[in-house]
């Protein structure tokens, strides 16, 4: 019974750590760069599709904008990618979010549109992950290293009874 009490707290951390992780891997859009002022070119990026399965869609959302932008250009690194022209954009922070052909998400991205000469935000340059990378790692270690607690401790516990 007792150990029921640590492993499925443990396997539900470990469940969740290995779901966040490759989701990651498989999702990727970018936004190069991620700040430009009103009338800048940006270049979105979605690295996980597979021009053979069709045009990607970024959907643009923001302070004034609900638009799709399509891609047929095959990307540098792999995947597809257009350009956008952020005339006429209010400023403000916008969600780009692709979608593959064939109909797979992969993943979205903040742009930032400041003022003509303003300065840059600061920022990365796309949204690459990192954050659920870590937040996945950070939840499997914290079930594996509380699983090896509580066995040690059970097993300090029954080697205290017995003697």
């Amino acid at each position: 019974m007792k150990a029921t009490r640590f492993l499925v707290p443990a396997a539900g951390g470990v469940a969740l750590g290995a779901l966040l992780l490759p989701g990651t891997a498989l999702a990727d859009t970018t936004v190069s760069p991620s700040t430009t002022p009103v009338g800048g070119t940006v270049v979105l990026t979605a690295t996980g599709c597979n021009p053979k399965s069709g045009d990607a869609i970024f959907r643009v959302t923001g302070p004034d904008r609900d638009q799709n932008v399509r891609s047929t250009t095959a990307a540098a690194g792999g995947g597809l990618s257009a350009e956008l022209f952020t005339a006429g954009f209010t400023l403000g922070t916008y969600t780009v979010a692709a979608t593959c052909g064939d109909g797979t998400p992969d993943g979205s991205a903040t742009l930032t549109v400041t003022p003509i000469g303003g300065a840059a935000a600061g920022g990365r340059a796309s949204d690459d992950g990192v954050g659920t990378m870590a937040t996945g790692a950070t939840l499997l270690a914290t079930a594996l290293g509380g699983a090896v607690i509580l066995a040690r401790r059970r097993r300090h516990a029954v080697t205290a009874a017995t003697h």
